[in-house]
């Protein structure tokens, strides 16, 4: 298995959007050190697989970050469950999680299961409404960062902008509240120089919408972690 706690940079491909042959080489390619697959919307079980397929052919770890549980296949390294801290529905917290556990809890590999504490910040974004979230104060954030650390125990809290460049500020003070918890972040890196100032406070960056808008921009974003 690989050691999840020396990387710093994550590509994030959406199995409902085209990607070409040259880019996914390119990607997987670039020193990244993972590819998820993930998405809000029309995530499928074959869009899932055929990306996966895609991928596999190359060396890089690859993370389904699961969306519901129709899409869920065998095949990835590991498996990522976003559990939605600051959803105004508990079913995004826990309710959809047990359901799947209930189906398939007899042939999970909870080596391989890594929940995600997520902190979704753009009011704007598809999967702000889709996972009905309140927009929490600096204060609020902190206090998520200090319950997925303390009181939940959690691999990693994911602080999410959904496609808008974040508060550097912010990172820094969630990750002086972070020691075991590994902090995630993800939203709005377009560039090298947005990517190395996350870099300095987040654990793990996340860069996805770029893949599809700029990817010439987007491939420079990992050496700049390095």
């Amino acid at each position: 298995m690989y050691n999840i706690d020396e990387w710093k940079h994550v590509f994030k491909l959406d199995p409902a959007k085209e990607i070409s042959e040259e880019m996914i080489d390119k990607i997987c390619e670039s020193g990244t050190d993972a590819i998820m697959v993930g998405g809000t919307d029309d995530v499928t079980l074959d869009g899932v697989l055929q990306l996966l397929s895609r991928i596999r052919r190359y060396t890089v770890p690859v993370i389904l970050e699961i969306s519901n549980i129709e899409s869920v296949t065998p095949g990835y390294d590991y498996y990522f469950v976003p559990l939605v801290l600051n959803t105004q529905d508990k079913k995004w917290m826990m309710d959809i999680q047990h359901q799947a556990v209930v189906e398939y809890g007899d042939i999970i590999n909870w080596d391989e299961m890594f929940a995600e504490g997520y902190c979704i910040m753009n009011e704007e974004s598809k999967v702000f409404q889709h996972a009905d979230c309140n927009l929490p104060t600096q204060d609020e954030v902190i206090a998520y960062a200090r319950m997925a650390e303390h009181l939940f125990r959690l691999p990693f809290f994911y602080l999410e902008y959904s496609g808008t460049y974040g508060d550097p500020s912010l990172v820094q003070s969630i990750s002086q509240e972070l020691d075991k918890t590994k902090l995630i972040y993800g939203g709005g890196i377009e560039t090298k120089e947005q990517a190395a100032k996350m870099s300095e406070y987040a654990d793990l960056i996340v860069v996805g919408n770029a893949l599809y808008d700029n990817p010439k921009e987007a491939l420079k974003t990992v050496k700049a972690t390095k």
